[in-house]
């Protein structure tokens, strides 16, 4: 059997910049292209010359290097609509932090905008026909658009998965196993479980209640992608004076106009509609007063969920963590110490902070299960820090871990 050989550019034992490369013997494909958002930012390891580039979801740490294999190689990138929308703000906004920052650009805007270009739309289950592969496209819950690309050779498949969520959530369905001989599967939460999503909301709604019916006002700061639009649906029909702030406005409507990526659009579309919008700053005035902010950024490290942090800060007041806050961020921070950063002060919080697990990835057992499901010969286990934990569960599998680098064979 010919084998294809691979190698990760980057996320292969890490949460963060991630890309693979594959020679299929015939076309070689690329498979993410990210970067990690620390300070200073971390990329992965230079790609090769590739045929195309497969993106199965906008988030940075996925795509948030693509511009610069694009410039170099005018390589055509697969992403459903809803990918290549989002993913071109996000890559506008990545820019201009890291010029606020003062770190290297390391592409610039006329690379971002012939990446546009270069977009090739996908539709889930619709083939796409190369000289030697098949790749069929499969929703993978994790946002809107989110994909598994599937690579079907003459004698092999391979399941890549990108980031997946097997929990329905209001914003999407959760992805369903794909039969495959090889599954290349995302390791974020190996060890990690999540809760009940049903149990998890009203949970968080009776805690927004308890804040709000004590006289004071909840702060929710929400990943600009996903999180907003999930929160705004859960929030919808409460009764509350909800505002929205940051990126996520943006996002928002842009998903709304592509409802075909969406669960139940006419909730998102009422959600939207029933909250409050930040359109100036004179706005942000107004939304002191309001019940519930929603805002970015979700990890506490900038936007306006700063300003509201350092003017609502007193006990009767709540800040509700909705994301899982990474290594070196001030969410983290705070987590660990009760103080944030703000406009380069220490600032101890005397807000009642709160974290609730509204992830969009699959927990261990999920992640246990879909591969199961997957019924493969191979796992590769990728794009995590804890890789092992899922291993000991897979371990009637062949699995293959590799580092960052390693050329490996499937």
């Amino acid at each position: 059997m010919p084998l294809m050989k691979g190698r990760f550019l980057g996320g292969a034992g890490e949460v963060g910049r991630l890309g693979m490369y594959l020679d299929t013997g015939g076309t070689k494909l690329l498979f993410e292209y990210g970067l990690s958002p620390k300070k200073p930012p971390q990329y992965p390891d230079h790609s090769p010359e590739v045929d195309l580039l497969l993106l199965t979801h906008a988030h940075l740490d996925h795509s948030g290097m693509i511009p610069w294999v694009v410039s170099r190689f005018s390589t055509p990138v697969y992403a459903t609509e809803a990918t290549s929308v989002v993913s071109t703000i996000l890559l506008n906004d990545s820019l201009k932090i890291a010029q606020y920052e003062g770190y290297p650009e390391p592409y610039s805007k006329y690379d971002i905008r012939s990446t546009e270009r270069l977009y090739e739309d996908i539709i889930f289950g619709q083939n796409i026909d190369l000289d030697d592969i098949v790749i069929i496209p499969h929703d993978a819950g994790h946002i809107p658009g989110s994909t598994m690309f599937q690579v079907k050779g003459q004698m092999t498949d391979i399941l890549f998965t990108g980031d997946i969520n097997t929990q329905d959530t209001k914003l999407i369905k959760g992805a369903d196993p794909v039969g495959t001989d090889i599954l290349v599967m995302e390791s974020t939460y190996a060890g990690r479980e999540h809760p009940d999503r049903r149990e998890l909301t009203f949970e968080f709604l009776d805690r927004v209640e308890d804040i709000i019916a004590s006289g004071g006002q909840v702060i929710v700061p929400a990943f600009a992608v996903g999180r907003t639009q999930e929160l705004l649906m859960v929030l919808r029909n409460q009764g509350y004076d909800v505002w929205v702030d940051g990126m996520g406005r943006e996002i928002t409507r842009r998903y709304i106009d592509l409802p075909q990526f969406v669960r139940d659009i006419r909730n998102l579309d009422e959600g939207f509609k029933d909250a409050k919008i930040v359109r100036r700053s004179m706005d942000r005035k107004k939304v002191l007063k309001a019940d519930v902010i929603v805002t970015t950024s979700g990890m506490l490290d900038g936007g306006p969920v700063q300003e509201y942090m350092q003017r609502l800060n007193n006990p009767a007041n709540g800040l509700f963590l909705t994301g899982y806050q990474v290594e070196n961020t001030n969410g983290r921070k705070l987590l660990d110490t009760g103080h944030v950063e703000v406009q380069g002060k220490d600032v101890k919080m005397e807000m009642q902070v709160e974290q609730f697990d509204f992830s969009a990835h699959a927990g261990h057992t999920e992640l246990v299960d879909f591969a199961k499901g997957c019924s493969p010969e191979t796992i590769v286990l990728m794009h995590g820090d804890n890789r092992e934990a899922l291993a000991e569960d897979l371990s009637e599998f062949e699995l293959l871990m590799p580092v960052m680098g390693e050329e490996f064979e499937i």
